[in-house]
């Protein structure tokens, strides 16, 4: 049994040893939010944070992080209040979104590190592969996350989700079972 604890929340995950993080998070833990890509720690969308620094949960070993703490995407900010998550909407970053919570979460882990971080050490930090090319607005919302988290600037905020994330998957009509006979 592996014993850590994932967004706040001691987690005693019966599964082998070697099972990478991203796999415990996904299907033991449901949480989705973090994505497989390459699964060769090489695109950064499975990056959450291990004791504050970002690591790509599929290189990771759950054995491995005995006693750690892990925050995943959607323990960010439930709200979406995370002055990255801010800026990401206000530089209109998205675009397919597949990439969206490991570069999120690798820009948070920077800012917390270097609260004025150098185009330099954004580039070095921001190594996510984005198939869409959004490079030179995420290089913008980080910066512009920065200032938000400084009180530098105010950024309207974007509007919370309207749902908890522990009951999105009962607003889903494909998930929501339905009564025999029913339709």
């Amino acid at each position: 049994m592996t014993r850590f604890t994932v967004n706040g929340q001691p987690v005693h995950y019966q599964l082998d040893p070697e099972t990478p993080l991203l796999w415990a998070l996904r299907d033991a833990s449901n949480l989705t939010g973090t994505k497989y890509g390459c699964g060769a720690g090489l695109c950064g969308a499975c990056t959450v944070h291990i004791d504050g620094v970002a690591v790509r949960s599929c290189q990771v070993t759950i054995a491995s992080i005995e006693g750690s703490f892990v925050t995943t995407i959607e323990a960010l900010s439930r709200d979406r209040s995370h002055p990255v998550q801010q800026a990401w909407v206000a530089q209109s970053v998205p675009q397919c979104g597949y990439c969206q919570s490991g570069m999120i979460m690798a820009a948070a882990a920077l800012l917390a590190q270097k609260p004025n971080p150098t185009d330099d050490e954004i580039d070095s930090a921001i190594t996510n592969i984005c198939r869409c090319g959004t490079y030179p607005r995420v290089r913008k919302a980080i910066r512009q996350a920065a200032r938000v988290a400084s009180g530098a600037e105010d950024l309207a905020a974007a509007p919370p989700p309207g749902i908890d994330p522990a009951d999105a998957a009962h607003a889903v009509p494909a998930l929501t079972p339905v009564a025999p006979g029913k339709k």
